[in-house]
């Protein structure tokens, strides 16, 4: 595969909303179904109140509906999503301050527009394709985030190929009966935004509008609205919810991402909500790339037309929804013709002592350590010496450090125990489960100034 510009024929127009049926429904909020006619009169009263000029909305609603409407109506007016990496305001002002003309708009201004009356803005039914609907940013988990525009005809690319992998594992039992997504996750970040923004707007299927936290909470989402149910969630609380012994309605489909995901804890979820589990491979560059059912699968399977070419440092990605090749730092090996095995990413592989291992795999071998609830392993950035040292964060109740150094020093290389080792309350994971380096290196010198003081 050649580093060369993709051609793409994106459509000149395209929907603004997938299936054109003013009856169909779109959304489950407030103890009621919500069609997408509905759905197109909010898009409108937002719409209007958008300055005529274009320019770039920082969504930063909670309300997953409120997102989708002023997304929908953003788009609709020719504006660009703009959606940071966290909701920390010091991120929102920084992303918004290298874009002019940005608006930072919470449920309050949304609430506001559609307590009004109905607007005389016409809504477009149809979208310019080359139209930059939105602006994703990456995560920070390997350094700075980065900034990524997706036009409307490279989303709708990779939404039609979701669609057709969840309706394909549905169809054998509930035929074309229309997914219902009940999301964990929040809509600002891609996996969230294509789930549970995109599949309803652009695949013809439905949401509920919450984002159940606890386990009786995502039980009661799933009860509200009618099968097939299709849960989208993350391996972190994933774990939570298998181990809750809550009874959960029947669950078509669960999905997980952001994350890796073991074949054990897959099928621990598949048995407490006596489902199917899909693990996600993709990213903000990307948009969901891959899937596997990890449960029995090892091999990730690619969506329909893409292609991978790996290299000792990552590996190029090529997509019909993409307009060019993309480099990602994962490192994958070929198993056949459209499927890989995923190695691990450049910047997760270290060397110690001439030795080399993956921070990935060390996190999971440290997780395993009977008493470990959760786990982070980073390595530090070189000292005077020149030395990178491992460090490492732990969360493991009634254990010391030293307790836990001495049970892994049984299932690594010495090498590469982690010094620091440090015991906190929590792991400083985002919204998503990711983990940015920079809250470890953070927790891991908040830590060690507490102690200092003592």
């Amino acid at each position: 595969m050649t580093q060369r510009k993709q051609v793409h024929s994106p459509r000149r127009h395209l929907p603004l909303f997938s299936s054109p049926d003013p009856l169909r429904p779109i959304a489950f909020r407030m103890g009621r179904s919500i069609s997408l006619a509905e759905v197109r009169e909010d898009v409108g009263r937002f719409a209007a109140s958008l300055p005529a000029s274009r320019g770039f909305l920082v969504n930063l609603c909670e309300d997953r509906y409120l997102f989708l409407v002023a997304y929908c109506a953003a788009i609709a007016r020719g504006w660009t999503n703009l959606l940071p990496p966290t909701r920390a305001q010091h991120v929102v002002d920084q992303v918004a301050g290298t874009h002019v003309g940005s608006f930072q708009c919470r449920d309050a201004a949304v609430v506001g527009a559609l307590s009004g009356e109905p607007s005389d803005l016409a809504i477009p039914t149809e979208v310019g394709g080359d139209h930059v609907a939105m602006i994703g940013f990456t995560s920070g988990s390997t350094g700075v985030p980065q900034a990524f525009p997706k036009q409307c005809w490279s989303l709708a690319g990779a939404t039609a190929r979701s669609s057709a992998a969840i309706r394909a594992r549905l169809s054998g039992r509930f035929g074309d009966a229309r997914p219902w997504i009940v999301a964990t996750v929040p809509p600002q970040h891609m996996y969230g935004l294509e789930m549970s923004i995109l599949l309803p707007a652009l695949g013809d299927m439905a949401v509920h509008c919450d984002r159940p936290m606890f386990p009786q909470d995502v039980a009661g989402a799933l009860a509200d609205v009618p099968e097939p149910r299709v849960l989208v969630t993350t391996p972190v609380h994933l774990r939570v919810l298998s181990e809750s012994g809550i009874r959960f309605p029947d669950t078509a489909l669960i999905m997980s991402a952001t994350a890796p995901l073991d074949a054990g804890e897959a099928a621990s979820a598949e048995r407490a909500f006596h489902s199917t589990l899909l693990e996600i491979f993709g990213s903000t560059e990307t948009c969901a790339l891959a899937q596997r059912r990890t449960a029995i699968d090892e091999p990730w399977h690619l969506r329909q037309g893409a292609k991978l070419e790996p290299g000792e440092d990552g590996t190029v990605v090529e997509a019909p929804w993409l307009p060019g090749p993309v480099n990602l730092q994962d490192v994958i090996e070929l198993v056949s013709e459209g499927q890989f095995r995923l190695r691990g990413r450049n910047s997760d592989l270290v060397e110690v002592a001439g030795k080399r291992a993956s921070l990935g795999d060390l996190t999971r071998r440290l997780s395993s350590v009977p008493g470990v609830i959760d786990a982070a392993v980073i390595q530090l950035d070189p000292v005077s010496s020149g030395v990178r040292r491992i460090a490492a964060l732990a969360v493991a109740p009634g254990l010391t450090a030293p307790q836990v150094l001495a049970r892994l020093r049984n299932l690594i290389d010495p090498v590469f125990l982690p010094r620091p080792l440090i015991l906190v309350a929590s792991i400083p994971r985002n919204e998503l489960g990711k983990l940015p380096r920079q809250s470890v290196i953070d927790a891991l010198a908040r830590v060690q100034r507490e102690d200092d003081r003592h």
